[in-house]
């Protein structure tokens, strides 16, 4: 069978992308979500760099630290997710209200860090009429806080 120069073509395109996808699984780290990839693109463009570089690619490794991520979703499981993003450390929500509350919030939460530290969550929250009081703001950020030292307390007991 012979083929054709744009099969050929064709074909060595299709190996190129295959040989450049990753070929070692993600690992997790204990304490904090450890994203990486066995192969991932270079974003920033150097000197000296070649189109095959590209493909070669760095561990590219983003952490967040877990019971932050998991305390944020379960103190704030009355609003709606709009979008959750373990890469950057941001989770977005829609506007939702509070059992036993009248008035609707929504907020945006960014864990920085891995460490389960105060310095590693900020939490921006904002109702209907505006952004809230900076004790309401507060008390947000101690009850996930106080989740997140209680899910670390509940890990190390398995």
């Amino acid at each position: 069978m012979i083929l054709t120069f744009a099969k050929r073509g064709a074909l060595v395109l299709a190996t190129l992308v295959v040989a450049a996808c990753g070929d070692e699984p993600p690992t997790l780290d204990k304490e904090a979500i450890t994203l990486k990839g066995g192969r991932e693109s270079n974003v920033g463009v150097t000197s000296g760099t070649s189109l095959f570089d590209a493909f070669r690619g760095k561990d590219a490794g983003v952490k967040v630290n877990r019971f932050l991520w998991t305390a944020s979703l379960d103190v704030l499981d009355f609003l709606p997710i709009q979008s959750a993003d373990p890469f950057t450390g941001v989770i977005s929500t829609g506007y939702g209200t509070p059992p036993g509350s009248s008035n609707s919030y929504r907020a945006t939460i960014l864990i920085s860090d891995p460490a389960l530290d105060a310095r590693s969550l900020n939490v921006a929250l904002q109702s209907r009429s505006g952004p809230v009081s900076a004790g309401t703001q507060r008390a947000v950020e101690d009850a996930i806080l106080s989740r997140a030292r209680q899910l670390r307390i509940q890990a190390g007991n398995f």
